[in-house]
């Protein structure tokens, strides 16, 4: 793992000198392509070093942040091109790519705490430094607090666990006494993360003022941290999760329910991917929630197909608010007279986020249900109703964008740039290559 954080680590020099941009982006896909020949063969924890190794679950997840920051700054060519501040920007995309690895890579709970909550910094500076309205202000606070209120008692949390037992993720195992206390200050600050329903306010507000490229990583990796975070520290909460785990499984489908309601009402476009994230999350929580085998692989594929997925459509979104200065679906209409060579990507991702085959959202999505009928025949109603309305808002987002009547002030008929044909064909071949060796992303336990 050194070889791969110091090759991060020595970007930043490389950023800060002018006119590199392009440089740092073949830099950094050189850098994913070395980590994805470190495949581990073997499912036990490979790559050790100095505190930091990765197995089959931190794998795919480094190699998602390392391919989700380099299309970041692929998709963040307007930032260069007006050269507004675009060698810090550089500077801040490779920090989060650090703590990002740090994070993915740490052996340890507190090591992973550490970097979980310094992930935080350099998306704050993002959506301050690059995002579009004055309200990026609120929105900026709003995910800072959100996430450091829920995070404190995490701290508590992993102190009473070092008491008790050990702090190594290869280490732990089932602990008998834990009280409801520690169990709440062990997943919430995951559940915010993720964002589970109720908790989830923080998230269309940041998603909105952020740039793209803080939308990208915020859909594509740091919802994705709560998911992991769960993973690792379920197996100390065993024994008080088969009592108390139900409350969130219950939260998370009627949310999902409720945020597919709102997603239907939504005029912005971004605001309606936002949305969607949290639909989708929550029947993540669920499968992690009801502690199977199944429940976890489900998991962990859906939230890699919905990284890639969701980071293609604020690609997409932006694509067209640089072209039409407005996210607003009344002005976003008849884009497929409008921009025609673009609306095959929005039919090809939004199939991606209806979970339509090939894509690997069904195959995260399939196993995520069966998993949670065997848990309990009560949940079929939840997600029936989740995935009927699934299909209607990435319907809804499709047809009211595509079709109709051009809005009245816009007068020419736009191409796309080669640099986003290749952004949003980076976004979707992964997306549906990798069905084709679902057992390896599935059986990963």
């Amino acid at each position: 793992m050194l070889k791969i954080l110091l090759f991060t680590l020595f970007l930043i020099p490389l950023c800060l000198m002018k006119g590199y941009w392009w440089m740092v982006q073949c830099m950094l896909f050189l850098l994913s392509m070395v980590y994805l020949m470190m495949l581990p063969v073997n499912y036990c924890w490979e790559n050790l070093s100095y505190g930091f190794g990765c197995d089959y679950l931190s794998y795919g997840l480094i190699l998602l942040s390392i391919w989700i920051c380099t299309l970041m700054v692929t998709a963040s060519e307007s930032v260069w091109r007006h050269n507004y501040f675009s060698e810090f920007f550089l500077v801040m995309i490779v920090c989060l790519l650090m703590t990002l690895i740090l994070t993915f890579s740490s052996l340890g709970l507190f090591q992973f705490y550490l970097f979980f909550e310094s992930s935080l910094i350099p998306t704050l500076f993002l959506i301050l430094g690059w995002g579009y309205q004055p309200e990026r202000l609120q929105a900026g606070i709003y995910l800072l607090f959100y996430t450091m209120l829920a995070s404190l008692p995490l701290l508590i949390g992993i102190m009473f666990m070092y008491n008790e037992f050990t702090l190594m993720f290869s280490l732990m195992s089932p602990l008998g006494k834990i009280n409801e206390f520690i169990y709440m200050s062990m997943i919430m600050a995951f559940l915010v993360k993720m964002p589970m329903f109720m908790v989830h306010l923080w998230l269309p507000s940041a998603h909105v003022e952020a740039p793209v490229s803080g939308s990208m990583i915020l859909a594509g990796i740091l919802l994705k941290l709560g998911g992991y975070g769960l993973l690792r520290v379920h197996i100390n909460l065993m024994s008080i999760g088969y009592q108390m785990n139900f409350i969130w499984l219950s939260i998370s489908l009627v949310g999902g329910v409720v945020v597919s309601l709102i997603c239907m009402r939504q005029t912005d476009l971004k605001s309606l991917i936002a949305y969607s994230s949290v639909a989708h999350m929550g029947i993540v929580i669920g499968g992690l929630m009801t502690l199977m085998y199944w429940g976890f692989c489900g998991s962990y594929t859906l939230m890699i197909a919905h990284g890639l997925c969701s980071s293609g459509l604020f690609c997409l979104a932006n694509i067209t608010y640089e072209r039409l200065g407005s996210r607003s679906l009344m002005v976003n209409k008849g884009l497929m007279n409008f921009m025609p060579s673009l609306s095959m990507w929005w039919f090809l991702l939004c199939a991606g986020n209806m979970a339509a085959p090939p894509t690997m959202n069904l195959l995260g999505e399939v196993t995520l249900l069966n998993c949670l009928v065997s848990w309990s025949m009560f949940t079929m109603i939840g997600l029936m109703l989740l995935s009927f309305f699934s299909a209607g808002y990435t319907l809804y987002l499709f047809s009211y964008s595509q079709h109709g009547q051009t809005y009245s002030g816009v007068y020419a008929m736009s191409l796309g740039y080669g640099r986003e044909y290749l952004l949003l064909f980076l976004h979707w071949l992964p997306l549906n290559l990798m069905i084709m060796s679902g057992d390896s992303i599935m059986l990963w336990l």
